[in-house]
């Protein structure tokens, strides 16, 4: 049976703090042995480039998280820490980020589907992948 825990796939994600308004974020990551990889893709809210996108890099252990986005942008360049716990289910992630002087709180969340409950409510329409 696999970790229910496991972060690998699409999240949904807000941070704040720091000074400035809060902000969202689409998060892809991947989950290998507790390591972690991927990419966050976030609105620019200071409206220096169109999209803001960072490579992420970290670990899982458990379900405590942490990772580094580290921004890959013609202005943006610098790295932001992440700390947060995931819930039992594997659906949310709440900690705090830090960077330099600053420092903030986030939360992301992913949908989860179990293939019984989701076949129970589709019904007869349409077949579900087990």
């Amino acid at each position: 049976m696999s970790d229910p825990r496991d972060l690998g796939g699409t999240w949904y994600g807000r941070y704040e703090g720091g000074g400035s308004r809060a902000n969202s974020f689409i998060a892809r990551l991947t989950e290998r042995g507790g390591q972690l990889s991927g990419t966050i893709s976030e609105p620019d809210d200071l409206g220096l480039e169109p999209v803001r996108r960072a490579l992420v890099s970290g670990r899982r252990a458990g379900a405590a998280v942490t990772f580094v986005k580290q921004y890959d942008g013609d202005v943006l360049v610098h790295a932001v820490d992440y700390r947060g716990t995931v819930d039992a289910r594997g659906t949310m992630v709440r900690g705090d980020w830090s960077f330099a002087t600053y420092a903030g709180s986030f939360a992301m969340t992913r949908e989860r589907f179990d293939a019984d409950e989701l076949a129970e409510a589709v019904g007869d329409e349409a077949e579900v992948a087990r």
